[in-house]
């Protein structure tokens, strides 16, 4: 122990005695062990747990920045889905929409042929029962001729001559042409044609046609029928040929 301890205050001066150069020199070579003892302080520490690598990840951080990363793809692939999602929702939409607007344009057009079917029928139909009912109006118009040529044999035969004592032969002619008249306006009857004959009624123009005013108590009616009128089912076809009352001038005070 004592000559240890005589050594090394001999190095010491020996090393102070040396010259700047040498001194130099040895101070380099005594630099890397006062090194080795600090890395071998920190290695101490290190293994003892009081200093960690900063560059080296423990087990919990690798998991939670896998389950960061993990989530942060999660959330990538969701919004990415979801993207993907909106835009087949909006084509389906707009799939959808113009199907829609066909079919609305099918059924208009299919309501509109429905209800041009419609019409052409119910007009058909009409022209059908028209034809049926008026078919024979054309005849009617010349029947009628015969129709007055019987009324006026009628009338025009005189009163006193149809006493049986006078003239038996005039009175069966007479008789046989009413009894004619008479079937021919059931035959018109049966077919829908009607007699107009509007003595006394209110002048209608849709069914009267005027000749000449008379004067009378009742204006605006009916005084005389030259010729009666004839309609077919409620179709004038000729009108009556009548005289009406014309209304009377207030007789001015003198």
């Amino acid at each position: 122990m004592s000559a240890a301890r005589l050594v090394l205050p001999v190095r010491c001066i020996r090393a102070l005695a040396l010259p700047r150069s040498q001194s130099t020199l040895a101070g380099r070579i005594a630099r890397p062990v006062h090194s080795m003892g600090t890395w071998t302080d920190r290695l101490k520490r290190w293994q003892s747990g009081e200093q960690k690598d900063p560059k080296k990840t423990t087990p919990e951080k690798e998991s939670a920045g896998e389950s960061e990363q993990t989530a942060e793809e999660s959330e990538s692939r969701v919004s990415r889905e979801e993207t993907a999602g909106a835009a087949v929702k909006q084509e389906e939409e707009e799939a959808i929409k113009k199907q829609e607007e066909k079919m609305n344009d099918l059924q208009d057009k299919y309501v509109r042929a429905l209800a041009e079917t419609e019409n052409v029928r119910q007009r058909m139909t009409k022209q059908v029962k028209e034809a049926k009912l008026f078919g024979i109006q054309g005849f009617s118009k010349d029947i009628l001729a015969v129709a007055d040529i019987l009324e006026k044999a009628t009338e025009s035969v005189p009163k006193a001559e149809l006493e049986e004592d006078r003239n038996p032969a005039l009175l069966s002619l007479f008789e046989g042409l009413k009894l004619t008249e008479a079937e021919l306006q059931k035959v018109f009857s049966k077919n829908g044609l009607e007699k107009i004959d509007p003595v006394g009624e209110v002048f209608d123009p849709a069914f009267h046609e005027a000749l000449f005013e008379v004067p009378g108590e009742k204006p605006g009616t009916v005084a005389v029928v030259s010729a009666v009128g004839y309609v077919l089912h409620g179709r004038t076809i000729r009108p009556a040929k009548v005289g009406v009352v014309k209304a009377t001038e207030p007789e001015k005070s003198s």
